[in-house]
């Protein structure tokens, strides 16, 4: 018997799991500290204050969720889907890159730093939340700290490879069987298994229900209906 060859998924799974690498360093990197700050407060005297990368880019947790989900709808999907899931990705870890980037090239913006450590400062009047600063305060000085953005760039590059990689090379899908094939594939399967080891109850057994006489391994309906065609 001629078994038909297994479709070839290594590059599309390869490009699975580097969507759900991306993803993780991704949502790690939201978490870390992008920019640091100093501050004068006429009051408090000033200080310094941190800008993380989920405050900073606000997209980066959602594309972090993207990636992570596009991992397993690219394991569950067939061809076309991984292709569409891969364009998707890709897409989206260029978007993941241009604020990392421009943050490493540019530097921070005081006025930006300004306008995100003092956000919610109407909320705190009310007492409902505390800004990091306030508003009154003045920024001296805003620095880009690296590992944070530097993290989001490399996941995007990963997520960016991950994304070609299945768009290119998304593997091809098992062939779809019919219920006739199905039960012929399983016959064929218990025919090996009685060559194997007659003696086994499992093998035994197994025959019995797909309608193989044990003690001659070549009967049943699909392999009568093939010698009758010959």
């Amino acid at each position: 018997m001629t078994t038909a060859a297994k479709p070839d998924k290594k590059a599309a799974r390869k490009g699975a799991l580097a969507l759900g690498v991306a993803g993780a360093l991704s949502w790690i990197s939201s978490r870390m500290d992008w920019v640091r700050a100093e501050f004068v407060d006429d009051i408090s005297g000033g200080g310094e204050a941190t800008v993380n990368g989920a405050d900073w880019s606000t997209e980066t947790g959602a594309i972090a969720v993207l990636l992570l989900a596009g991992m397993v709808a690219a394991f569950a999907l067939r061809r076309l889907g991984r292709r569409v899931i891969g364009a998707i990705c890709t897409a989206a870890s260029v978007g993941l890159a241009v604020p990392a980037v421009r943050l490493l090239l540019g530097g921070a913006d005081p006025e930006r730093v300004h306008a995100l450590l003092t956000a919610g400062a109407d909320e705190a009047q009310q007492g409902n939340s505390a800004p990091a600063i306030a508003q009154w305060a003045d920024i001296t000085s805003a620095t880009t700290i690296v590992a944070g953005p530097g993290l989001a760039l490399a996941a995007a590059l990963l997520g960016l490879a991950g994304g070609v990689l299945l768009v290119a090379r998304p593997g091809e899908d098992s062939p779809r069987q019919n219920k006739y094939e199905k039960e012929t594939v399983r016959r064929e399967k218990v025919r090996e298994d009685l060559e194997e080891d007659p003696q086994s109850g499992r093998v035994l057994w197994d025959a019995i229900s797909a309608d193989i006489d044990p003690t001659d391994p070549q009967s049943g309906p699909d392999f009568r209906s093939s010698k009758s065609t010959r």
